[in-house]
């Protein structure tokens, strides 16, 4: 079997709701980073790229249901490398990663460029067609930005709770308190403003014309668990509530990108490869705990690396809500300083599509710079799934077993 590597990982800023990046469209979002990935492949021909596999969890807009094919396009790429969508919500990006390690596992790739785009910003309000024309009643707009909408009535009224009340009642079963919440979401500020300042994300991240915005948008530096809990509850009223926007992912909108390729596809870029995908994983749970999910996913990813949580040095976890980040480092058992060393979505932002290729590159660059071996990438979904990637630093690989020989 073909291995799968990770050779670069690029993204924009991500910019706040109605903020930063309102006025990009989410196709040129993603048309943005696939050229800025073609621009930093010094050797590539694009006409051996494979296949463009994007991830995107709205479509119902400006992303005209394919927005890889869109991003092709507008990139100004050939037209016969061939684009697909994928929408696994929040994971969509990062199992993008995933179908391009199996094609070039399986031998049907050497070069997949993968990634994700979001405009929670651009996101429409739709309206249900009517079963009948001309209905005398009032019709009601559908907000696509985020969660259910036009729900069936057939589905459990347990499942399709917000997903803020979905992690109220996740925090309850795991003991789960504000104070923790509020100070996990300080920490994920502060590192990212550390990381910012300290020039982590020089490398990761790439402006997008026509736009001032430079960093993460939504970064709050000197942030406290004492002002964050000055803020008021949102899902539940102050005596039963803990989740409030402080201690939550926000809307968010950006694009991200990697390029993923086999042992040959150094050649093919003129780049050397980061890590190796050594392993994945895919759970499903109640969805009303989605935020639980990446436990059982993460675990099966390190079960297919034939690793254990022992050998793992850094973490990279999706924080749609620090509630449910906390109950997965708790069900883990590891040490909470490897897990978004660099800050996470909390404070840089949530654009959904993009999240996932955002941290599988965050992860591969994390690695790359403490010299640690393995790591996971691993993301929470609405409606009860998880995802994970185990990645293999390549240096650190070579490196023991050089010691092993």
């Amino acid at each position: 079997m073909n291995q799968a590597f990770v050779y670069d990982a690029v993204r924009t800023p991500f910019g706040k709701f109605g903020a930063g990046l309102a006025g990009v469209r989410p196709d040129d979002l993603a048309a943005h980073v696939v050229r800025e990935s073609v621009k930093r492949a010094p050797g590539l021909d694009v006409e051996r790229i494979d296949e463009v596999v994007f991830g995107n969890a709205n479509g119902a807009g400006e992303e005209n249901r394919n927005v890889a094919r869109m991003a092709t396009l507008l990139a100004g790429l050939p037209t016969s490398i061939p684009g697909t969508t994928v929408n696994r919500l929040c994971g969509s990006s990062l199992d993008a990663a995933i179908i391009a390690s199996r094609q070039i596992n399986a031998g049907d790739a050497d070069l997949v460029l993968v990634g994700g785009a979001e405009s929670m910003s651009r996101a429409p309000w739709v309206l249900p067609k009517t079963a009948k024309p001309y209905p005398a009643g009032d019709m009601t707009l559908a907000s696509t930005t985020l969660g259910w909408r036009l729900v069936n009535p057939a589905m459990p009224k347990e499942w399709t709770v917000s997903l803020g009340e979905a992690t109220e009642r996740l925090r309850e079963k795991y003991g789960i308190s504000r104070e923790r919440q509020d100070e996990f979401a300080a920490a994920s500020h502060n590192l990212a403003a550390a990381a910012w300042d300290e020039g982590f994300y020089d490398n990761l991240v790439t402006a997008v014309p026509g736009t001032d915005l430079v960093r993460d948008e939504g970064i709050r530096a000197g942030s406290t668990a004492e002002k964050l809990a000055g803020l008021k509850t949102v899902f539940r009223a102050e005596e039963s509530g803990t989740v409030t926007a402080g201690n939550a992912s926000p809307l968010s909108d950006g694009a991200s990108a990697a390029w993923i390729g086999s042992e040959s596809a150094a050649g093919l870029l003129g780049l050397d490869p980061l890590a190796r995908i050594a392993g994945r994983g895919a759970h499903g749970n109640d969805p009303q705990f989605f935020g639980f999910a990446p436990v059982e996913a993460a675990n099966k990813a390190l079960s297919k690396a034939g690793i254990g949580w022992e050998e793992v040095g850094a973490v990279e976890l999706n924080e749609a809500f620090a509630a449910q980040s906390l109950a997965c480092i708790d069900a883990w058992g590891i040490d909470p300083t490897i897990v978004n060393r660099h800050g996470g979505a909390i404070a840089m932002g949530h654009p959904l599509g993009a999240s996932g290729t955002r941290i599988l590159g965050t992860l591969a660059r994390s690695l790359q710079a403490s010299g640690e071996r393995w790591g996971v990438a691993a993301i929470c979904i609405g409606v009860g799934q998880g995802l994970a990637v185990v990645l293999e630093n390549v240096t650190a690989g070579i490196s023991a077993q050089t010691v092993k020989g």
